[in-house]
C-alpha cells in the first residue's frame, strides 16, 4: 500500500493512494499513521481493505509527512562511497549516526526555509525506513521484519553549521523544514529489495544526484541492526540511510540553495518530492 497523510500542518488525516492516483480517506479506519498503527497486525488489516471503496478526497490537498508523532529521526552519514569521497573523508568503517530534530519534519512539497545567516544550505535525497515493530539488539537477519515501510527524505543540511564549528552535525541538520518526509509510506510488500532502487535529485531542473541504493556502504538491514545496539527503536521512528554523490558541497565550485530555487527528487517506487526554497523568518 501507499499510505499518506493529508491536510493542513498539525491537522493531517490518514489516507491511501489508489491505483489511479486518487487519495482515499482512511480516517474511518485509523486515527493516524503513527505509533501502534504501524505495527504488522494493523498494517495487515489495512491491506485487506478495498481501497477503491474508501471515500475519495476532493481537490488537491496538501500532502503532509507520511508518518506522525515521530519519536526519533535518526540519520546515517557518508553511507555512499562516492559521497564520502566528494566530502573529502574516508569511507567509514562503521555507520556514522546523527540525529535530526523532529521539529524539522515537514511535508514532501512544503517550502524549505533558508535559516538566518545561512550561506551553505544543501540538499540530500535519501531512502528512509519507518520502524513498525519495536526492538533493540535486533539481529541483521531479522532487521527488515521491523520495517513498516519506506519513504523519501530530503536531508536538507546547512554545511557551515554542520561542519565548520564545534559540536555535532545536528546543528546543521535540524532547522525548521530541513526534513521533508514522504509523499508516501510504501509498505514492504511493494519494496522487495530496498538495495536496488534508483534515486535522484534536481535543482532548478538540473540533475545533480543520480544513483542507486545498491551502492550503499552499509545496507538497510545492517543499519537497523547497528542503530538498535545503541538505542531501542519504537514504532514510527525514522532512519534515513544516507545520500549518493552530487550534493552541492561536492560541486566545483560548491553550489548551495538560495531563495527562489526549486528542488525535485524521487526514489523508484516511492514517489517524488517538490520543494520551493524561501528565506526563513
Amino acid at each position: 500500500m501507499k499510505l499518506l497523510r493529508y491536510g493542513a500542518p498539525g491537522q493531517e488525516k490518514p489516507g491511501a493512494m489508489d491505483r489511479k492516483g486518487v487519495i482515499r480517506d482512511l480516517s474511518g479506519e485509523i486515527d493516524d499513521l503513527a505509533g501502534a498503527t504501524l505495527l504488522p497486525e494493523s498494517l495487515e488489516k489495512l491491506k485487506t481493505l478495498d481501497v477503491e471503496q474508501l471515500p475519495a478526497v476532493d481537490g488537491t490537498p496538501r500532502i503532509g509527512p507520511c508518518v506522525g508523532q515521530v519519536g526519533k529521526f535518526i540519520a546515517i552519514g557518508l553511507n555512499y562511497a562516492d559521497h564520502a569521497k566528494e566530502s573529502g573523508v574516508d569511507v567509514p568503517r562503521e555507520p556514522v549516526i546523527f540525529t535530526k530534530a523532529v521539529s524539522c519534519i515537514c511535508g514532501p512539497n512544503d517550502n524549505v526555509e533558508i535559516p538566518r545567516g545561512s550561506e551553505k544550505t544543501d540538499w540530500e535525497v535519501e531512502l528512509a525506513v519507518v520502524i513498525g515493530t519495536p526492538g533493540k539488539y535486533i539481529e541483521e537477519a531479522d532487521a527488515l521484519n521491523h520495517v513498516a515501510g519506506y519513504c523519501i527524505v530530503n536531508d536538507v543540511s546547512e554545511r557551515a553549521y554542520q561542519l565548520e564549528g564545534t559540536g555535532q552535525w545536528v546543528k546543521g541538520k535540524s532547522a525548521d523544514t530541513f526534513g521533508p518526509v514522504g509523499p508516501w509510506l510504501v509498505t514492504t510488500d511493494e519494496v522487495p529489495d530496498p538495495q536496488n532502487l534508483l534515486i535522484w535529485l534536481e535543482v532548478n531542473g538540473h540533475r545533480y544526484q543520480d544513483g542507486s541504493t545498491k551502492t550503499m556502504v552499509f545496507p538497510v538491514a545492517h543499519l537497523i541492526s547497528y542503530v538498535s545496539q545503541f538505542m531501542s527503536l519504537q514504532s514510527g521512528d525514522i532512519i534515513t540511510t544516507g545520500t549518493p554523490p552530487g550534493v552541492g558541497m561536492g560541486q566545483n565550485p560548491p553550489t548551495y540553495l538560495n531563495p527562489g530555487d526549486s528542488m525535485q527528487l524521487g526514489i523508484e517506487g516511492l514517489g517524488e518530492q517538490r520543494q520551493h526554497v524561501v528565506a526563513g523568518d
